[in-house]
Formats: structure tokens, C-alpha cells, sequence
């Protein structure tokens, strides 16, 4: 297994926009990283640096947004992406441009879907289709106080990460594409439609409410890697405020999947 060079510095492009959060707070978990530089731009502007000559000057391309969903409207209008930006972001992958997605990131651009195969699931506002079969709408659930397991004790990313520990935050019920993904981190939480409410009550004006929707149970991975062209790619669905930007574990697992997603130090090679 390679080792990750934790001296070398680093360039990372985040983009943001499409779901409200604390910015500095967030922004606090970047700054303590040693030897990374970012970079904030936010939705649509972060667009325009998705392909090769525009992504050159950073390393490693961070998604804390949700592009592809109007939320002006109840329920939200959904929008396609441009023939260019599609073609920009496949680029990039031929590239071999690292990736990392956060929390929900996963429920950008749904009518594209191509992009849920980049991050390996999808989260979903409305009921939609998924790989040929149709879904419902995912679930979330607030200030969910639960314990996660690190499924892979000797990948990079979890490298000085407890084996277990705690988190307060976020989760969801969500399409989990398993058997294209290399498992990271599991929940102890239940996932199933008794301990989530519906995102598409949420959007249409009836938060916290999971009445006639007959979700099926869903993956307790909430963390993963898989490569997407030559690219890696890491989700991370942990991350929703402020309390788990200031955990030590999740700042650890940020850092470590950023580090691995830009295929730093000597010997490292894709497959790492």
C-alpha cells in the first residue's frame, strides 16, 4: 500500500451552493488542515472550472453542493446539466482528477445519471428511477446520535480514525450502488422508513412525516471509495453541521480522503 505524504501541499477546489449551511464553520475544518490550500466557489460559478485546463491548478475537487435542483418551487423543478458540463466532468475523470463528495452532494443533478455511477448512489427529492427501476424518494433524519464502524481498517483514508466512535449528525436513506463500491464506514443506526421521513413531504411543505411512504430498507454504509475512470472517488455522507465539522474523526477522514483522492505519495499507485 502506498504512502500518503502528509507534507506535500495540495490545491482543493470546493464547491458549494444548493443546501444551506454554516460556512465558517465549515470552512474551520479546512483551515486545520496542514499543507492543503482551498479554495470556495459556489454553484453555478464552480461549474465553470469542470474540465481539464480550468480544474489544472488543484489537485483534488471537493462537492459540498446540490446542483440540478431548483428549490424555488414546491415540489423543486429539476434541471439538466449542459452537453458541456457533462462532457467536462467525463474529462476529468479521464484525467484522472480526484474527487471528493460530502454529505449532500449525493443528491446532485437527478436527471443525470451518470452522475450517481461517479459517486456510487443517489439521493433522491422525488420518486424517481434508479438504474432502470423505479424508487421512491429518499429519507433523512436530523441529530441522528449514532455509532460508526470503520469497514476498512487498512485503507489510507481511515488511517489513525478509531474503529468506532460517535457521531451527532444528518443521515439518510438513500440507493447505495454496494456492489460497485469499496465499503469504509458503516452506521449502527437503523435504516429503515420507521427511523427516516420522507425528502419529498419535506419539499412539498410537510417536514418530519413519513405517512404512505412505503420505503424499502436501505445500506448502512455511509462511507466509501471506487474509481470512476482514472480517477478516485471517496463519499463521505457524514458532515451535515457544525458538530461534526468539529469532530477530530470526521476532520481526520476529510484530510486523509483528500490526500488519498489526490494519489499523493511515493510508491502510490491507482489501486492504493
Amino acid at each position: 500500500m502506498g504512502i500518503i505524504d502528509y507534507h506535500s501541499p495540495l490545491n482543493v477546489l470546493i464547491s458549494v451552493k444548493g443546501h444551506p449551511f454554516e460556512r465558517d464553520a465549515f470552512a474551520a475544518v479546512f483551515e486545520s488542515f496542514g499543507g492543503i490550500r482551498h479554495t470556495f466557489v459556489e454553484q453555478p460559478a464552480s461549474q465553470n472550472f469542470f474540465n481539464p485546463d480550468a480544474a489544472e491548478p488543484w489537485d483534488v475537487l471537493v462537492f459540498y453542493d446540490m446542483p440540478g435542483i431548483d428549490f424555488s418551487t414546491q415540489p423543486p423543478g429539476l434541471v439538466t446539466p449542459s452537453d458541456a458540463l457533462k462532457q467536462g466532468l467525463m474529462d476529468l475523470l479521464a484525467s484522472g482528477k480526484g474527487m471528493v463528495f460530502l454529505h449532500h452532494a449525493i443528491a446532485g443533478w437527478p436527471l443525470w445519471p451518470e452522475y450517481g455511477e461517479i459517486i456510487g448512489g443517489r439521493f433522491f427529492y422525488l420518486p424517481s428511477e434508479c438504474r432502470g427501476r423505479p424508487v421512491l424518494d429518499s429519507g433523512y433524519r436530523h441529530d441522528v446520535s449514532h455509532e460508526v464502524s470503520v469497514a476498512d481498517t487498512t485503507h489510507p483514508i481511515t488511517a489513525g480514525v478509531d474503529d468506532t466512535f460517535s457521531l451527532t449528525d444528518e443521515l439518510y436513506l438513500y440507493e447505495v450502488f454496494e456492489d460497485d463500491v469499496e465499503p469504509l464506514l458503516t452506521s449502527g443506526h437503523t435504516f429503515d422508513r420507521d427511523h427516516f421521513f420522507s425528502a419529498h413531504h419535506a419539499v412539498t411543505g410537510n417536514m418530519f412525516c413519513n405517512d404512505d411512504w412505503a420505503h424499502p430498507e436501505g445500506s448502512a454504509l455511509i462511507g466509501w471509495t471506487k474509481t470512476q475512470g482514472n480517477s478516485r472517488i471517496a463519499y463521505l455522507q457524514p458532515g451535515d453541521g457544525p458538530e461534526t465539522y468539529a469532530s477530530a474523526q470526521y476532520r481526520r477522514l476529510l484530510e486523509n480522503a483528500i490526500r488519498w483522492a489526490a494519489k499523493r505519495g511515493p510508491g502510490s499507485t491507482l489501486n492504493d
